[in-house]
């Protein structure tokens, strides 16, 4: 460490792209107040925050305009300034077309550019300035998710005193996809800069490590890879490991027996002309999430007479996503296009087959949609954990209910007494949501009380402790013997 090196205040910060606030704007239009976001990693990491002497550092999400840090209940939040060009290139451009479809198994093309590659860099380079200038002598940073993967790297170069970790919260791809990427070496070498790099699965840690051992020919033993830079920077070890995260079990379970929210779920169903059988789809608008094979495979149902627009609704909530990339507008088109077909060849006057939401909801309605539905659906071609899975088995408080779960999402190697199906085989899924329908009280009940189980047991905040005891606790005894 240099000797004009300065130190922060803050003992433990938290990055990731996005600062854990929205603003709430006047009601003549100005800048108003903020509140906290609703996310689930805002909620496991508040208690974190109030223990220890707290900072998050992430953009506020205005692009050109600087603000200065400042408090929001219990934690110091400060900024990081982005300019339009910068949200183009560096988060709709390269986070969000080149390393999400590349990391998502290629469902989508990615897009490789250089212009969007330096974007990249040159911000992820901000947010290790703003963490480093904050970070008091041996604090701990945790940085979050894929948009921020070289800051681990040019955190220890400016500041070796950090105990560094990272969260991968999407899939890490295989070798072979993964050599694609034109800077792979670069994206690698950031994150080991990291003491302990967090995926939702182990096999996604796999992936990683087999990277590392193709592209940057480290040595690697037991999950842990021996770092040596060629600069003349000391080595360090750096663990890679799977933490599957959670959700707030807790909140979902005391909205899901409130009164009111009890009350909302009935008169959904009344709402819907009360049917035999509820199907929920939930899923921001998104390639992955495979809302077309859903859509498919009800289609024929209905068509071969196995499901009847009579007995059953599917509701479809499809959240807005990232409607400037062009590959959201033609998937909105296109899954719209399918609704309306859907619905004007099966609904009747007093049916609807596909009530279709493109709209964000507060959480209460959706558990309230939890509640109402006997069968939920989550179809993903690939998904590094997928929470809506959990949020809907925490909700089902009377153990009822059935869930259909694509094999890709991180939540299948949990919830094993899921019907459990491969969203490619359209086949196979109509069978799983027949099943899925006609299961037994009994089965159903079964099922539901294992997986109510498991999902209980790991909530969030356990999710947090482990990775974080874990960074603390550091190289094992027996790492490089």
């Amino acid at each position: 460490m240099s000797p004009g090196t300065t130190y922060g205040d803050f003992e433990f910060i938290v990055v990731s792209n996005r600062l854990p606030v929205d603003r709430v704007n006047d009601d003549d239009g100005g800048n108003g107040t903020w509140r906290r976001s609703p996310g689930g990693l805002v909620t496991a990491l508040a208690p974190v925050m109030e223990k220890a002497d707290g900072a998050w550092v992430g953009w506020h999400g205005a692009p050109d305009e600087v603000l200065e840090p400042f408090e929001h209940g219990d934690m110091h939040l400060v900024p990081v300034p982005l300019d339009p060009n910068e949200v183009e290139f560096y988060y709709e451009g390269f986070s969000n077309a080149t390393l999400w479809p590349l990391y998502h198994d290629v469902i989508a093309p990615p897009e490789f550019h250089r212009h969007w590659w330096d974007s990249y860099r040159k911000v992820n380079e901000r947010f290790a300035e703003a963490t480093a200038a904050v970070a008091s002598k041996g604090a701990t940073i945790w940085v979050q998710d894929y948009q921020l993967q070289l800051v681990p790297k040019l955190l220890r170069a400016a500041r070796p005193d950090l105990k560094i970790g990272f969260f991968n919260h999407i899939p890490f791809p295989p070798l072979e996809i993964y050599a694609q990427l034109p800077w792979r070496r670069q994206v690698i070498e950031g994150l080991l800069g990291a003491d302990l790099i967090g995926f939702q699965r182990p096999s996604d840690a796999s992936n990683f490590l087999r990277c590392v051992r193709r592209f940057v020919g480290f040595s690697v033993r037991q999950q842990q890879v021996h770092v040596q830079y060629d600069n003349s920077a000391p080595g360090h070890v750096s663990r890679a490991e799977a933490f599957p995260i959670s959700i707030d079990v807790q909140r979902i379970t005391d909205l899901a027996n409130r009164p009111d929210i009890i009350e909302r779920s009935k008169e959904i169903r009344r709402e819907l002309g009360n049917p035999k059988h509820i199907l929920l789809g939930v899923d921001r608008l998104d390639y992955t999430k495979g809302i077309g094979h859903r859509l498919k495979a009800y289609e024929e149902l209905l068509a071969d007479g196995k499901v009847k627009v009579e007995d059953a609704a599917l509701i479809q909530v499809a959240s807005p996503s990232r409607e400037r990339v062009e590959q959201y507008r033609l998937l909105r088109e296109e899954v719209e296009g399918a609704v309306g077909r859907i619905n004007g060849t099966y609904d009747t006057i007093k049916n609807t087959a596909i009530r279709y939401l493109h709209h964000s909801y507060p959480v209460e309605e959706m558990v309230a949609l939890y509640l109402a539905s006997d069968v939920m659906l989550v179809t993903a071609l690939r998904d590094g954990m997928n929470l809506v899975a959990k949020e809907y088995v925490a909700a089902r408080t009377g153990n009822r209910g059935a869930l259909v779960l694509s094999e890709f999402a991180g939540a299948a190697d949990t919830l094993r007494q899921a019907v459990l199906v491969n969203p490619h085989d359209i086949d196979g899924l109509k069978e799983a949501i027949v099943t899925a329908l006609d299961m037994s009280p009994a089965e159903a009940t079964r099922r539901m009380r294992i997986m109510r189980r498991q999902v209980l047991q790991n909530d969030v905040e356990r999710w947090s402790k482990s990775f974080l005891s874990e960074l603390q606790n550091g190289v094992k005894e027996d790492a490089l013997v």
